[in-house]
């Protein structure tokens, strides 16, 4: 292996979906949000446990097409939708379009209507919700994300030739713990059924995960019992979520060799092979990755002392920092370093034509038993 590898474990993503399927109600439908890993042997290793994907581009709709030829999109959603987007859309005869303004949602009903066809949509409402805690907050003021109350209500009372408004879509926040979640889903709910008489919400996701903690889970048992709450209370309402970091996070891991340590200004550096042009996650977030070190049987190179090292890549900048440890221990020239939670927005969102280097390999697999394999091979130097 000459260059950095994203592993996916496609068996433990199963057991994790499967996991979170048995948690919620079977009333409640599972979407998968394509933007947190389009990948395609994720998306055909959970295509026979959800109940439908969302998605939020041509690009996805045409993924789609390649790797679940026959699969309907549940949902074509995103903000700045052009005509041509929203053809596509009825193209593919996607379940449900989320209608983000009302301009929206006339230029939707005049392209459904001269195409001899009806959408089906659901309005993406910017409701007043509080989600205290949450790591990014979507809507509860201004936002390019949805349309006002107002506006929604208008929509329902007087909707264009063309579409069936058939109810509420509402991602308001992430970073959301099981608790306020659940709150959040109830009162979307409730708003959706008392102002609009909403048959169908979707609640979108926004499951916090935690990269400080790999073994922090969020809590879908509890959430399943507060949805189940909310279904009791609305018994014929038709209820969806739609997760994706959450869903895929922990499956993937991103493996790069230490190409260099060094010391600078009394702080340790390792330089690995790759950086963040393939996993943009940590930039993105601001926090370091997780990571196990894989230590190389025959290296007799450089090493640190064990104490607290700042891991970079290969990118011009300083801003191209992985991830620091104060915990990792000594680490030398030649060792595998596993950064894990790193299947959801990592090589999907990173600049990874910045300065041209090669991309990543892509394997599946258990990660740490691949870097154990790459590890134990001889030293390229």
């Amino acid at each position: 292996m000459t260059r950095p590898v994203y592993v996916h474990d496609l068996d433990g993503l199963a057991a994790h979906v499967r996991s979170v399927r048995a948690a919620l109600p079977r009333r409640v439908e599972l979407l998968y949000a394509v933007k947190a890993n389009p990948d395609p042997g994720v998306l055909r290793t959970l295509a026979p446990v959800v109940d439908g994907f969302e998605t939020a581009s041509r690009g996805e709709l045409r993924r789609m097409a390649e790797v679940l030829p026959g699969r309907v999109p549940a949902a074509y959603a995103g903000p700045g939708k052009t005509d041509e987007d929203l053809a596509a859309a009825l193209a593919a005869g996607v379940d449900r379009v989320h209608v983000e303004s009302p301009a929206e949602l006339r230029r939707l009903g005049a392209l459904a209507a001269a195409a001899g066809t009806s959408a089906r949509v659901l309005l993406r409402v910017n409701l007043p919700v509080a989600a205290p805690g949450a790591s990014l907050v979507m809507g509860g003021g201004p936002s390019p994300f949805g349309m006002d109350p107002a506006d929604a209500v208008e929509c329902v009372r007087r909707p264009p030739t063309g579409v069936e408004v058939r109810g509420v879509h509402a991602h308001l926040a992430s970073g959301l713990d099981a608790a306020l979640a659940g709150a959040v889903a109830a009162a979307v709910v409730r708003w959706s059924v008392a102002e609009v008489g909403a048959a169908e919400v979707d609640v979108g996701g926004g499951m916090a995960v935690d990269y400080a903690d790999p073994a922090a889970r969020f809590d879908w048992v509890g959430y399943g019992r507060a949805l189940a709450d909310v279904l009791d209370a609305h018994p014929r309402l038709r209820l969806r979520v739609e997760p994706g970091r959450s869903v895929t996070a922990y499956c993937g891991a991103y493996l790069a060799e230490v190409v260099d340590v060094k010391r600078s200004h009394g702080e340790w550096f390792v330089v690995v092979e790759g950086g963040t042009h393939h996993l943009r996650t940590p930039a993105a977030k601001g926090h370091p990755q997780p990571f196990t070190v894989h230590r190389r049987r025959d290296a007799d190179g450089a090493r640190t002392d064990g104490g607290p090292v700042t891991v970079v890549g290969q990118l011009c900048t300083p801003r191209d920092v992985l991830s620091r440890s104060t915990t990792a221990g000594p680490i030398g020239v030649g060792d595998v370093l596993v950064f894990a939670m790193a299947g959801a927005y990592a090589w999907n969102i990173s600049h990874r034509d910045f300065l041209l280097h090669e991309p990543p390999e892509f394997r599946t697999g258990d990660p740490h038993r691949v870097a154990a394999e790459w590890a134990a091979r001889p030293s390229r130097s």
